[in-house]
């Protein structure tokens, strides 16, 4: 069974659905031991959701290094605090396995700040904003694929805040979590329901 796919939606269409927010399991990383024993329990997973948070800068000039990586899995989200754990050689292996399917929303940027920290070589990463054209979707926003893809709507509002800080908010550490397992959820909901 095909599923077709809106091309656009816009604000009013968005504000009707359901508010969705990840509801299961959230493990924030904040020192190097704990980094490496949440990449081996990733090690054998097939597919990632992937998203990072950077503290933004209301300074020209100003830039600030990522934060948090986020990676999810099937039924739970790591929260990695770069700031803290710091961006190890098993994290880079990580984002480097061939074998480990990647899934994210305008994650070239990402990328690119993460190998500011450290170069790796990423790879078996997929773009949904090249994706989701393939089943006629032509929104390129993370809450608008949402709302097409999945039916819900989210909360954009903890985007600007302070990722820096000495304890994330539970308000953060959803929404975080929420970007990382929606586009996982996103591709999957495409490519097993086409």
């Amino acid at each position: 069974m095909s599923i077709s796919y809106q091309k656009n939606i816009d604000k009013t269409e968005i504000e009707k659905l359901s508010l969705f927010v990840f509801p299961g399991e959230v493990v924030v990383i904040e020192t190097a031991a704990d980094a490496e024993q949440a990449v081996k329990s990733m090690e054998g997973v097939q597919f990632l959701g992937f998203d990072t948070e950077t503290r933004p800068a209301f300074q020209k000039g100003v830039v600030y290094s990522v934060s948090l990586l986020q990676l999810s899995t099937e039924d739970k989200v790591y929260l990695f605090r770069l700031n803290k754990c710091g961006f190890g050689e098993s994290l880079c292996r990580l984002l480097a396995d061939q074998k480990i399917v990647k899934i994210g929303v305008a994650i070239r940027d990402d990328i690119k700040h993460l190998q500011r920290i450290k170069k790796f070589m990423p790879s078996s990463f997929v773009e949904l904003q090249d994706f989701a054209p393939k089943y006629g979707i032509e929104e390129k926003a993370f809450s608008k694929l949402m709302a097409i893809i999945l039916g819900v709507r989210i909360s954009k509002r903890q985007r600007t805040s302070n990722w820096d800080s000495d304890v994330l908010s539970e308000a953060q550490i959803r929404y975080a979590a929420t970007d990382a397992w929606g586009s996982l959820k996103m591709y999957q909901y495409l490519t097993l329901s086409n």
